[in-house]
């Protein structure tokens, strides 16, 4: 049906388009300048509505030319009944361009005429000024329509605002409630699109939409679907009906007990602008309902207008509501309007009779208006309008990109005496309490918290919660057993009151984990296999299996959580730490453990070198040279690690033999501060030695630790278990240790750990632990829906500190505790070489490079004696050359000289 209806009208709007095109070329006006602008008005005359906003139209044109009598322009207004008729008020729109020659048109009272209008604007160039309230950001107005102007009441900022006040309670599902429309005129699925997308942008999920047909006349729908409603476990409805079907479902679903105390019951402006608290029928079954409503703020003009409007309309009632609030509201927007166009107007033919002259003299031309002109003048309309910012009857006047700024609406409660204003909503959909109106400019307070106090349906002051089990008025059976730690579950009986009061951690969390959820549980603890000296008399395996026979409905207490017992009830998320864990004796008796920290390798290693750096200190201070002032040495005196090293450090006296002793007592430094700390673990907690075949383990009598398979995972060997009854056994034993006859660890579940060590913390320290379980958790049914509501709780009392708050005012309130759990490994490995290697070979390359640095100069020294020596020696071997010559040549010489000399005697 929507798609022929489509399909004619595009029809129908092609062969508009045809004679509008030719209306206007021979449609011109002979003068050409005028001191008159006509504006067309199509509206549905046949309802209040268009009567309303007719009338007010007609006021405002009166009013404003009555008291700006200097103005030269004139608004005309043309008429048009559109009869509710989408194509007849298309129609209308044709005949207002063709024959008066309207600027501007004034129409569109439902979401499908402003749509056919906002097309035939924008085809046309037309500006075109909607009453309807659909936002453009619906589907119905996806094109752009630039010609298009939306004065109604935005729906946005309503939604936003319902989604405010939905949050402002920490609800977080709904139920939607609309009404279904088959013809075209119905801006419903998207309206129902854009609250859901709103609603689901906050967080806020809508578990149910139950559409309500408007066109039946029968409430047998209305009263199934309520009947669907009431079974499910959301309890906070959102009603966006029109005022009449509003009426009926309020009225069945008063008689079906759901304006009750519980529900919460959301209506919007659509129907809750026709609310008229007179009838008492509807008053009565809308108790408790919190509405929207549009904001007319208070003034004198308004209370003077609204009073000639009732005259006009005969209305006795002289409250400003008794003319419906949707009425009066476009009423007053139709009157503003009314008032901008006025003074668009004025400003627009000055505008437009300048430029037609600027042309009119370069063109040589007539002062006629042509086809372009005429569209000039339409733009500059819509211009001058869109800039329009006064104070209007209705409140502030302003457009923000191209869209009238959306007023207030007001939230009321409605109540036995009628109704009352609790609080507002504003145009950006923020909550706030109050608004108030200083120097004449509404601004709103900065309260904005919380609401004035709500009267809920059931005359309840209470929140309701936003959701409640459908357990059809029962109680649950809760089952809670005598836990060993009263810590963790206490149960006591008051013989003169025969009363039971059961308290501990375990307690304290479920109900921590209760108050956060969003609807309510009711409940009653029944302690269970308690004999008469209030001890437990049964095993918890029987306990969580009378959950599966149905015989309770939970079970709250130090319940571990296994695989096995998965398989037939469901647990809750964790609420304590993981795993099990060992306590054993503090033993401090080895008179050796000061050489511990170190292994026999490092011990060497540290001798190794100090001597090494002594040695190089040695060697750079006794190749420096000292000068005569220099005085006496001084004695050896110890100062810290330097002691070691040097006896002062005023006998150093060259700065790299400084630089080596500093390096070697930062080194000292980092060794000394490993070994404190490898000691001080050590003394702590010693690593205990339970292969033994004479040490023993204890564990508490009925816990669910499984032997065999806890025990190996923790690489015992040869073992023997000692079970115990009471916690002061277990301690004693304890403290007596396996040669004594006593145990020399005990093994149990962190959470009893805890509960230990903050008794016997002093004696005591938790040596190892392994998550090897899967801590506590509350017991339920197999499906149960309280399940995943608690588990989620419980995550955020993690998060937020609490259940370490719960955890600490349960488990460590004893005077004894002293430093809690401490978590220290049982293997503390001492120190080798390989953990200081670098450090060693830093500090080795460092000395060395210091070293040879200092020897540089010495070398050159050396060097130079050398070479003077190496060149003596050849000036020695060339004079003992000479010497040997000489000598060679004397003693020639003389040979030759004895030589005559005999030959002389001879001869």
């Amino acid at each position: 049906m929507k798609n022929q209806t489509l399909v004619l009208f595009l029809i129908f709007f092609s062969f508009l388009e045809s004679n509008i095109c030719e209306a206007k070329l021979n449609g011109t006006q002979d003068d050409g300048l005028v001191d008159e602008v006509h504006a067309g008005v199509i509206l549905d005359m046949g309802l209040w509505q268009g009567k309303v906003i007719q009338s007010c139209l007609s006021m405002a044109v009166s009013d404003f030319y009555r008291l700006h009598k200097s103005y030269n322009v004139r608004v005309t207004l043309h008429v048009r009944n559109s009869q509710g008729d989408p194509f007849r008020a298309l129609s209308a729109a044709l005949n207002l361009l063709e024959d008066a020659k309207v600027g501007a048109i004034l129409g569109g009272q439902t979401s499908l005429e402003a749509k056919f209008l906002a097309e035939f604007g924008d085809k046309n160039k037309i500006p075109v000024i909607s009453f309807s309230s659909t936002p453009r950001s619906f589907p119905m107005f996806s094109t752009k329509s630039p010609f298009f102007v939306q004065i109604g009441d935005d729906q946005t900022s309503q939604i936003k605002g319902v989604a405010a006040l939905i949050g402002l309670y920490k609800w977080r599902k709904v139920i939607l409630i609309h009404q279904e429309n088959y013809d075209l005129d119905s801006d419903n699925d998207g309206a129902m699109s854009h609250m859901t997308a709103l609603l689901e942008e906050k967080n806020i999920h809508i578990s149910f939409v139950s559409a309500i047909n408007a066109a039946s006349s029968e409430d047998e729908e209305i009263i199934e679907q309520l009947h669907e409603l009431k079974t499910l476990q959301t309890n906070v409805f959102i009603v966006h009906l029109s005022h009449s079907l509003a009426s009926r479902l309020f009225v069945h679903a008063k008689r079906l007990g759901m304006i009750s105390k519980g529900y919460a019951w959301i209506v919007t402006s659509k129907s809750m602008n026709h609310f008229d608290s007179r009838d008492s029928s509807i008053l009565d079954s809308m108790q408790g309902v919190i509405g929207f409503r549009s904001y007319i703020p208070p003034s004198n003009e308004l209370h003077n207008f609204t009073s000639r409007l009732r005259r006009k309309f005969n209305y006795a009632d002289q409250t400003p509501y008794a003319m419906h609030a949707v009425q009066l509201n476009l009423g007053l927007l139709a009157y503003d309007v009314a008032w901008s166009l006025a003074k668009a107007a004025e400003r627009v033919v000055v505008k437009v009779r300048r430029t037609i002259k600027l042309d009119a003299r370069s063109n040589s031309s007539d002062l006629a208006i042509d086809e372009t002109s005429i569209y000039m003048y339409r733009s500059i309309l819509l211009q001058e309008l869109l800039r329009s910012n006064f104070k209007g009857l209705g409140g502030e006047f302003r457009f923000i990109n191209g869209k009238l700024i959306s007023n207030e609406f007001e939230i009321v409660n409605v109540i036995s005496g009628g109704e009352k204003r609790v609080g507002f909503c504003t145009s950006t959909g923020r909550i706030t309490i109050e608004i108030y109106e200083p120097d004449h400019r509404r601004q709103l307070s900065d309260i904005t918290n919380n609401l004035e106090s709500i009267i809920w349906p059931g005359g309840s002051l209470t929140i309701p919660q936003g959701r409640m089990m459908q357990t059809s008025g029962k109680i649950l059976r809760i089952g809670v057993p005598v836990a060993r730690y009263p810590q963790l579950v206490e149960v006591t009986y008051d013989p003169s009151t025969n009363a039971t009061y059961v308290s501990g951690f375990c307690i304290e969390v479920f109900k921590a984990a209760l108050q956060g959820l969003n609807y309510q549980v009711l409940y009653e603890f029944i302690p269970i296999f308690v004999d008469a000296n209030g001890i437990s008399a049964g095993i918890y395996n029987d306990l969580i299996h009378q959950v599966y026979l149905k015989n309770f409905d939970a079970v709250v207490g130090d319940t571990t959580i296994t695989a096995g017992r998965s398989s037939y009830v469901d647990f809750t998320m964790s609420y304590t730490d993981i795993g099990v864990g060992i306590v054993a004796p503090n033993q401090n008796k080895d008179m050796w453990i000061i050489f511990k920290p170190l292994t026999r390798q490092l011990w060497l290693t540290i001798f190794g070198f100090l001597i090494l750096s002594r040695l190089v200190i040695w060697l750079i201070e006794v190749q420096t040279p000292r000068q005569a002032n220099d005085g006496p040495r001084l004695p050896p005196q110890p100062s810290g690690f330097s002691s070691i090293l040097v006896g002062r450090w005023e006998q150093l006296g060259n700065k790299w033999s400084m630089y080596v002793a500093a390096v070697s007592v930062f080194v000292l430094f980092i060794l000394s501060s490993s070994y404190t700390a490898t000691l001080a673990s050590m003394m702590t907690v010693q690593r205990i030695q339970l292969n033994s075949k004479t040490s023993y383990i204890g564990y508490m009598e009925g816990s669910n630790i499984m032997k065999g398979a806890f025990i190996s995972n923790l690489n015992f060997e040869n073992y023997t278990l000692k079970p115990f009854r009471t916690v002061q056994d277990m301690a004693t034993a304890l403290s007596k240790g396996s040669e004594n006859g006593g145990v020399s660890a005990i093994l149990d579940e962190i959470p009893y750990i805890k509960i230990f060590l903050a008794r016997y913390s002093s004696d005591n320290s938790l040596v190892k632990s392994m998550s090897t379980t899967n801590g506590f958790g509350f017991v339920f049914p197999k499906g149960s829906p309280l399940v995943p509501d608690i588990s989620r709780e419980i995550a955020r009392l993690r998060e937020s500190g609490r259940l370490d708050m719960l955890e600490n005012a349960w488990f460590k309130s004893q005077t004894s505790l002293t430093s809690g759990v401490n978590k220290v490994d049982d293997n503390v490995r001492p120190l080798t070489p390989t953990n200081f290697g670098g450090l060693f070979l830093i500090s080795g390359l460092l000395s060395g490079v210091a070293f040879l640095v200092f020897q540089i100069p010495l070398l050159y020294q050396y060097l130079h004696v050398v070479n003077n020596w190496i060149m003596n020696r050849a000036i020695v071997w060339r004079q003992v050359h000479l010497f040997m010559k000489i000598f060679r040549t004397m003693r020639s010489v003389q040979s030759a000289a004895v030589h005559s000399q005999r030959v002389e005697i001879m001869t």
